[in-house]
C-alpha cells in the first residue's frame, strides 16, 4: 500500500476518534498508528500526510461541513455514519485545499475508504456528494 493511501487511512481513524473522545490531533494520530498492524513500520511520508490531512479538516472543518451541508440531498450532517462524514471532510479537503492532488485521485480514494470502513452504500453515498462538491469548487 503506497504512502498516501496509508496516510489518508490514518487520518480516517484519527478523525473518528476525534469525534468519539476528547483527544489531541496527535493523541489521535498516535493511536491511529498504534492500532495499525503495521505500526512498527511507519513510512514517514505516510506519517507526514496523516497529519497534515487531519490538521487541514480541522482547521477548515466548518467551512467542509457547510460544503457537505450544501451538497447532500435529504442528508443532515448529524444523521450521516461517522465514517461516512469523516470520509467527506477528507474527500473535501483535498479537492479545495490540495492543488496537487487531482480531482480523480481525491474521489477515487474517499470512495476506497468508503469501501474498506464504511457500510455498502458509503462507496456511492461518497463518490456522488464528492463530484458534486468538486463540480461547484470547479475543481478539474
Amino acid at each position: 500500500m503506497g504512502a498516501r493511501r496509508t496516510g489518508r487511512e490514518r487520518a480516517l481513524q484519527a478523525l473518528y476518534q476525534l469525534e468519539m473522545a476528547t483527544a489531541t490531533t496527535a493523541e489521535a494520530l498516535e493511536s491511529a498508528w498504534s492500532a495499525a498492524e503495521e505500526s512498527n513500520k511507519r513510512d514517514p511520508d505516510a506519517v507526514k500526510f496523516a497529519r497534515e490531512l487531519v490538521e487541514g479538516v480541522q482547521s477548515h472543518r466548518d467551512e467542509i461541513d457547510q460544503l457537505i451541508e450544501r451538497h447532500s440531498h435529504n442528508w443532515r450532517l448529524d444523521r450521516m455514519s461517522r465514517i461516512d462524514r469523516n470520509v467527506l471532510r477528507l474527500g473535501i479537503f483535498e479537492l479545495k485545499y490540495r492543488p496537487d492532488i487531482p480531482r480523480k485521485v481525491s474521489i477515487n480514494e474517499a470512495v476506497e475508504l468508503g469501501k474498506n470502513f464504511g457500510n455498502e452504500e458509503s462507496s456511492a453515498f461518497v463518490n456522488g456528494l464528492l463530484d458534486r462538491v468538486a463540480v461547484a469548487l470547479n475543481k478539474p
